[in-house]
């Protein structure tokens, strides 16, 4: 691929300097039909980097490039063999020395044979620990063959506003991204806080998050309402990976306060470490018959079709997928103003956005929605809108135009 890049780049000269232009045309048809070869780097969990990297390459496989997922289990939304993508499994062997097994460093020969046998293009890795770190390690080891490893970083919130606080892993997170070719970041709430905790002087690029419209839209799906609300009452849904910086409780709260004034039912998608309080909490207000736990969930679109309102109540979001996709299923959000949720949503027209643990503000907000019609339909209208600006058709070119410039450098 960089050989082809060099040899455009000499016979553009020789074009500038003898005109001559026809003889190129074939050359410069057969470099723009040129596709790459990816290795993507993610967590296979339900968490927004692991979706939104699987979603990347699923994209970019339909484009005619070749995607090589690399992990330690098959991403969530990977569901079924597709052309031009192939998965790779990190196995970490296990000695009675390695009181944890060294994943990173698995990963990092698992890179490096891919990069020589599968002749990667470039990589790109989502999340920093131990991704990006390993990258780099791969980087060095492959320079002694002579073989150079484009390398983009995309950083998507945690490891930055979270682990990134940690002294520990402050050196290594900062020298994975001085060492990085390319880093994006997924909002410019997370470019301005990795600015900012890291002293970074380099350039990072925003590329937001994205989503495929074609299959996030509202449908019909009366047999879940009628199962959910019988009685025909309002649903409102939340979905996360259940961790303390998520406050699912306050999501609790807020639908407690609204069931005082209205019938409604919640849904709450997704499992984790906090699931277990959650339930009995639930349990202890009596609400254990109006808020069901759906566990995890790949098509979730199905379950946002039906709700009236998506609550999140995190502390920090470096972006707010779950709220995007809200959004384009026409489900108005009650979010926490807080990261990039504010460069996602609309205040006042998408939903409402309200400061972290503002339960009575959320809920005032909350009916205000559900108790007039009309209002409702407009921001179930604004929502859908608003989404359509993070259509995968219009954000995947980014990451192709930050290959090409990659591999034009190289």
């Amino acid at each position: 691929m960089t050989k082809k890049w060099v040899e455009c780049k000499f016979n553009l000269t020789r074009w500038s300097n003898k005109y001559d232009f026809y003889s190129l045309k074939s050359e410069i048809k057969e470099l723009c039909s040129l596709k790459v070869r990816i290795g993507i780097v993610l967590y296979p969990t339900f968490g927004g980097s692991g979706v939104i990297a699987t979603e990347l390459g699923k994209s970019l496989a339909k484009k005619g490039h070749q995607v090589h997922f690399i992990s330690y289990e098959q991403p969530v939304r990977f569901e079924h063999f597709s052309e031009n993508i192939f998965f790779h499994e990190v196995s970490v062997s296990k000695y009675p020395l390695f009181r944890f097994p060294p994943y990173e460093l698995a990963l990092t020969g698992k890179i490096v044979d891919l990069v020589k046998y599968e002749k990667l293009d470039l990589l790109h890795v989502h999340y920093a620990i131990p991704h990006a770190a390993a990258a780099i390690m791969a980087k060095n080891i492959l320079k002694s063959s002579a073989i150079q490893l484009p390398i983009i970083t995309t950083l998507h919130g945690t490891d930055i506003t979270l682990i990134g606080r940690d002294k520990m892993y402050t050196p290594v997170i900062s020298h994975c991204i001085e060492h990085s070719d390319v880093v994006t970041t997924v909002s410019e709430s997370l470019k301005e806080d990795t600015i900012d905790y890291f002293n970074v002087k380099r350039d990072i690029t925003v590329v937001p998050n994205f989503l495929d419209l074609n299959r996030f839209k509202k449908m019909e799906n009366n047999a879940l309402k009628d199962w959910v609300a019988p009685q025909n009452e309002h649903i409102i849904i939340h979905a996360s990976n259940f961790r303390k910086v998520k406050r699912v409780q306050d999501v609790i709260k807020v639908f407690c306060k609204i069931r005082e004034k209205l019938p409604a039912k919640l849904l709450l998608i997704g499992d984790g470490p906090e699931r277990k309080n959650l339930e009995n909490k639930s349990r202890q207000n009596n609400q254990a018959d109006n808020i069901k736990f759906l566990g995890k969930q790949n098509k979730i679109e199905e379950i946002l079709s039906v709700g009236d309102l998506f609550l999140i109540t995190s502390e920090t979001e470096s972006f707010g997928l779950a709220a995007l996709e809200a959004m384009a299923c026409e489900v108005p959000v009650i979010c926490t103003n807080t990261g990039g949720q504010k460069e996602v949503m609309l205040d006042g027209r998408t939903g409402y956005c309200c400061s972290v643990g503002d339960i009575d503000g959320m809920t005032e907000k909350a009916l205000s929605l559900l108790n007039d019609p009309h209002k409702m339909a407009n921001f179930q209208k604004d929502a859908r809108k608003q989404a359509q600006k993070f259509d995968q058709k219009e954000i995947i070119p980014s990451y192709e135009k930050l290959y090409q410039k990659l591999l034009n450098n190289s």
